[in-house]
């Protein structure tokens, strides 16, 4: 089931985002920058904030949060992040089936990390350029993608 986000969501998609990025994401990046990426200290106010005012949805299963994303009004896919242990079960396809449809775009875009630049692909999005984003002095590789989309 996917459903729109609730503030009450939060501290649970702040773990989640934590886990994931640990363990799915660490096949692609070094443990200095996942630590960099994902401190573990984040704003959950800042995080309620952006979530609230972006569209974003949250995927359950079994009353368990199995993964989240969100976009903006003009079509940049911001989060999408799915529970280390529900993996390749469809879940970011349809969370990403639904925030493509959100807004009437003509084209939406994402920083995508190494390890979903192939979901993106894909998906028939298109790299825009390579990036490295520093965070806390570390450089992490990650892509700017575009989808044009048909109305």
């Amino acid at each position: 089931m996917i459903r729109e986000y609730r503030p009450s969501d939060c501290k649970h998609l702040v773990e989640l985002f934590y886990q994931t990025v640990h363990s799915i994401n660490a096949k692609d990046y070094t443990d200095e920058q996942l630590n960099a990426w994902a401190t573990g200290n984040v704003d959950i106010n800042e995080w309620n904030q952006s979530l609230s005012e972006h569209f974003s949805l949250v995927a359950m299963k079994d009353g368990i949060i199995t993964g989240f994303g969100d976009i903006d009004r003009t079509g940049c896919l911001d989060r999408l992040y799915v529970h280390k242990d529900y993996q390749n079960q469809g879940i970011a396809t349809a969370i990403c089936d639904k925030l493509e449809h959100a807004f009437e775009v003509s084209r939406i875009t994402t920083y995508a990390s190494i390890t979903a630049k192939p979901f993106f692909l894909h998906r028939g999005y298109h790299i825009i350029r390579e990036q490295q984003v520093v965070r806390s002095n570390i450089p992490l590789t990650n892509y700017m993608m575009e989808k044009q989309r048909n109305h």
